[in-house]
């Protein structure tokens, strides 16, 4: 048995709220998620504050249990180089998309949740440049260390009871992106695999510092 890949062309969705011309936030859901569910999150985050949500939901689509809802994911360890190449110039064409249609200006800031993490770093290293990324709940992808000392400030926040994005595997993160000199804020609060209230709130300073930082 021979076993091959061939590129293909499909469509992925993003949903995209808020005004014209404004700076851009950029999210990516977690796994069995979608790009509603996370966009809603990412207006907890923004709150009254003016940016240009935009949330990107994975290619890789299918039904949640209850066979209801359309959920997805990024990526399985099938073909992951691929699905990362993929992943990748996905998310350039949406930054280009948007940026086109919606005049967006200003700071561009990258999120993600869970499974989201790893395609947030991946965006910020391979995808587009940004001024900033809004981690919870997710690890350092291990394409992603190698050249970590390009990403730009970040934001990585973890619940005490997470049992996917344990202490230990924050530390060895920890560990690599102040080794590649990465400006990093953490948040550590009581709570699970969740976006937690502290962690909006802290969010969402994050997003006003961004602003703050490219003023002249």
């Amino acid at each position: 048995m021979h076993t091959r890949t061939i590129a293909t062309q499909t469509h992925g969705r993003y949903l995209v709220k808020g005004n014209p011309g404004a700076p851009m936030l950029v999210g990516f859901h977690g796994y069995m998620e979608h790009a509603a569910l996370h966009l809603d999150m990412l207006r907890k985050v923004a709150d009254q504050r003016d940016w240009l949500l935009v949330s990107v939901q994975g290619l890789h689509r299918f039904y949640a249990r209850a066979h209801t809802t359309v959920v997805a994911n990024w990526m399985t360890t099938e073909d992951r180089d691929e699905a990362i190449a993929d992943n990748v110039a996905y998310v350039a064409a949406v930054v280009r998309a948007v940026r086109a249609e919606f005049a967006a200006s200003g700071p561009l800031v990258f999120a993600g949740f869970s499974q989201g993490v790893a395609m947030a770093y991946r965006a910020a290293a391979f995808a587009v440049p940004c001024n900033g990324l809004v981690l919870l709940g997710g690890d350092l992808p291990p394409d992603v260390a190698p050249v970590a000392s390009s990403l730009p400030r970040v934001l990585l926040g973890r619940g005490t009871t997470d049992h996917w994005y344990t202490e230990p595997k924050a530390a060895r993160d920890l560990a690599v992106l102040n080794g590649a000199g990465v400006r990093l804020e953490t948040c550590v609060f009581e709570g699970g695999h969740e976006w937690h209230p502290a962690f909006v709130e802290r969010a969402g300073a994050f997003l006003d510092a961004t602003i703050s930082a490219q003023r002249p």
